[in-house]
């Protein structure tokens, strides 16, 4: 109790479901669960193109076939408006066409000279 918990989404989720089960409970008249207990789970990172590194207890892979298992566990966990399926069909379509991954706004977009006002 009382330490920091990393800022990451598998933290965040495990903080998500001990407050609703705190509040059921007190929702419910039921005793409230004991302190928050964050379980490290290990990490899984993305590198770059076909490569990753996973740490976790048990495994430690970098390379191609961690690529694989990020792009896997990635999907599996998604929640929200797309689907999976949809998801995994668009990093297809992007690796298969050198997609960039990310699209930035770094500044204003120049003007035209044949534009007519």
């Amino acid at each position: 109790a009382g330490r920091a918990v990393p800022g990451v989404a598998p933290a965040a989720k495990q903080q998500g479901r001990y407050v609703a089960g705190w509040l059921c409970s007190a929702v419910d008249g039921r005793r409230a669960p004991g302190p928050f207990r964050y379980r490290d789970l290990g990490n899984f990172a993305t590198i770059g193109r076909k490569s990753a590194v996973i740490e976790t207890p048990v495994l430690r892979l970098r390379g191609f076939i961690a690529w694989w298992i990020w792009g896997i566990g990635h999907v599996y966990f998604l929640i929200g408006v797309h689907s999976p399926v949809v998801v995994a069909l668009s990093w297809l379509r992007q690796y298969l066409t050198y997609g960039r991954g990310a699209r930035l706004i770094t500044g204003s977009v120049p003007e035209s000279s044949d534009e007519t006002t």
